[in-house]
């Protein structure tokens, strides 16, 4: 049987798992209403964390297909993909265009060489903009240097919902055959005569993990054939060598993946037995073999503490409180998470490295679900010196925002060390590009929510290190800091609230040193929000009018990683998230 490799690429919600989703359904691979998003978290938020294998069978050829996230924090799931697949999809919003994420991953595969076959997605909103961006999309493959075969790419046009594709707009289309045939034609089979015939040789580009059988390798088969039960040598990037033994095999069928004594050449298996590997080693037979060429991932951008919760409340609510139970979590992370590093030699702490605020908030989010109860500091940038000069983490900063709103967010990202790129109108507004510092982006995309009444939409991606621009100085609020433990009561909130934006109702339970607001004048202050009305037996005119508070600033994890202050925890358990000082003295 032949077979197909390809990636499914875009930025967040353009349609890359509405189509793969559309694809199985028609091929008979699932049934109605299975989604490639099967994680929790995937489902709540509307994206793509984990890059996912399927397959499909048309014309008795096997499509292998990898759904990959479109946020930038999890670029480092699409660079491993991408290497061991032979074309993708580039699937763009006909309203949209082309927005930082598809100029990430799109760069990233020109510069391995794919041809690229482009999906306009969603051709059927009324705001749809086909010409326009399918001009766009030109221009930015020749702005990433895209040669002459890639420039001359192939568009498909699909209402992914649907399970519509066409090769001309104008076509009457009711499937996705004419996206699948154009893949059978346009992408090369996945292996050749003489790459059958030769040694063995798989390189992984996933890790998994199952509690039974252990760390699982997803890669593909570049050369030979694999059996189970095979003795292995494993090469990495610096011609270390260890050997294993292949204990089980599986291909990927549909959703499922499908347990088998062999495979061939140009297929995508999962491995079971070598408890060591990494992304990027190359599996073979000799060590006389070459290894393939290497798999770099970005490194991380941000780093923080994860500390056991020593507030006044813990150990209330969390299953897992310990060091040594967060420990163990945490290196269970590590063995799928490659965007991730921790430095464990730290004492009572332990360093987490990460990609970005989302990155780390999703592992928090995880660890919080399955009973976990810890606090962290805020986030920092990594800094790093290369001859003797200092440099730090930038990101291109893409937003759309109505034209009235253009001036606080340009005033906003100027402060914040951010310098303009790109202005062009837009229909319904105008679309700008920077570039700053994650150290000033930290934080700010909450202001921008509020700034923009919730109608900007902002987009990042990491464009590697630059020279550190200096101090920052952002707007900062104060702190206001509870003083008492006990109840918060609406009679003391309803005053406090007059100082700056509260973040916790009334009959919440508070403890001393708990951050229960902000205070506009950007000084700390500490208050007593469990003071009660004085009671008497005389009534005043006036005074006795209904107690009127405000929806309070609910904290979740990505609010209070982007608003905590440096002598700040952010408290997580399993039903609750506060911010605390780390210290408080009365």
């Amino acid at each position: 049987m032949e077979i197909r490799n390809i990636a499914i690429i875009a930025h967040v919600d353009h349609g890359k798992t509405t189509l793969t989703d559309a694809l199985m359904r028609q091929t008979g691979m699932v049934e109605l209403g299975v989604s490639m998003d099967s994680n929790t978290l995937e489902l709540e938020r509307g994206i793509t964390i984990y890059s996912k294998n399927t397959s499909v069978l048309y014309k008795g050829t096997k499509i292998n297909i990898v759904d990959t996230p479109g946020h930038t924090d999890f670029g480092s799931e699409v660079e491993r993909v991408l290497r061991s697949i032979d074309s993708v999809l580039l699937v763009v919003d006909a309203q949209e265009g082309p927005m930082p994420q598809t100029k990430f991953v799109l760069k990233k595969s020109l510069e391995l060489g794919l041809k690229p076959i482009v999906v306009i997605n969603k051709i059927d909103k009324p705001a749809a903009r086909v010409g326009w961006t399918l001009e766009k999309i030109y221009e930015l493959f020749l702005d990433l240097g895209a040669n002459d075969e890639q420039l001359d790419f192939l568009t498909v046009y699909a209402i992914a919902r649907q399970g519509i594709a066409k090769r001309n707009i104008e076509d009457h289309g009711d499937n996705l055959n004419p996206l699948l045939d154009v893949i059978l034609e346009k992408v090369k089979p996945a292996s050749t005569k003489d790459a059958l015939m030769s040694l063995l040789r798989i390189q992984p580009f996933n890790l998994a993990y199952d509690n039974f059988i252990g760390r699982l390798a997803i890669g593909r088969i570049y050369e030979g054939t694999v059996k189970q039960a095979d003795n292995v040598v494993i090469k990495t990037s610096t011609n270390e060598i260890r050997t294993g033994k292949i204990t089980k095999l599986f291909t990927f069928e549909g959703l499922k993946r499908k347990e088998v004594k062999e495979a061939v050449a140009g297929d995508i298996v999962m491995i079971a037995g070598l408890p060591n590997i990494d992304i990027g080693e190359t599996i073979c037979v000799s060590a006389d073999q070459e290894a393939l060429p290497a798999i770099f991932v970005d490194q991380p951008t941000i780093s923080l503490n994860f500390l056991v919760n020593n507030s006044p409340f813990a150990g209330r609510e969390g299953k897992y409180v310990t060091s040594r139970q967060i420990k163990d979590r945490l290196e269970k992370e590590l063995e799928v998470n490659v965007g991730l590093k921790i430095d464990f030699d730290l004492g009572d702490y332990y360093n987490v490295y990460g990609r970005g605020e989302l990155h780390i908030a999703i592992l928090l989010e995880n660890m919080r679900r399955e009973g976990f109860e810890l606090q962290v500091s805020q986030p920092t940038v990594i800094i790093k010196e290369e001859n003797g000069q200092k440099l730090e983490p930038f990101e291109e900063i893409t937003v759309d925002v109505p034209q009235e709103m253009q001036g606080i967010v340009i005033e906003k990202i100027a402060k914040r060390k951010g310098i303009m790129k790109e202005m062009t109108p837009e229909h319904a507004g105008v679309r700008m590009v920077f570039e700053m510092p994650v150290r000033g982006f930290l934080g700010y995309y909450n202001e921008f929510i509020v700034d923009t009444r919730g109608e900007g939409i902002i987009c990042t991606h990491g464009v590697g290190f630059r020279q550190h621009v200096g101090e920052i100085v952002k707007s900062e609020l104060g702190s206001m800091i509870s003083m008492a433990k006990g109840k918060a009561l609406a009679f003391s909130l309803c005053n406090l609230q007059e100082r700056g934006q509260l973040y916790i109702d009334a009959n919440i339970e508070v403890y001393e040193g708990m951050v229960i607001g902000n205070v506009a004048k950007g000084n700390d202050l500490k208050v007593n929000p469990i003071k009660g009305k004085q009671l008497t037996n005389m009534r005043a005119s006036g005074s006795d009018d209904a107690i009127k508070l405000s929806p309070p600033y609910e904290i979740t994890l990505e609010r209070g990683l982007g608003i905590m202050k440096e002598d700040e925890y952010l408290e997580i358990t399993p039903k609750n998230i506060r911010l605390r000082k780390q210290t408080f003295i009365k």
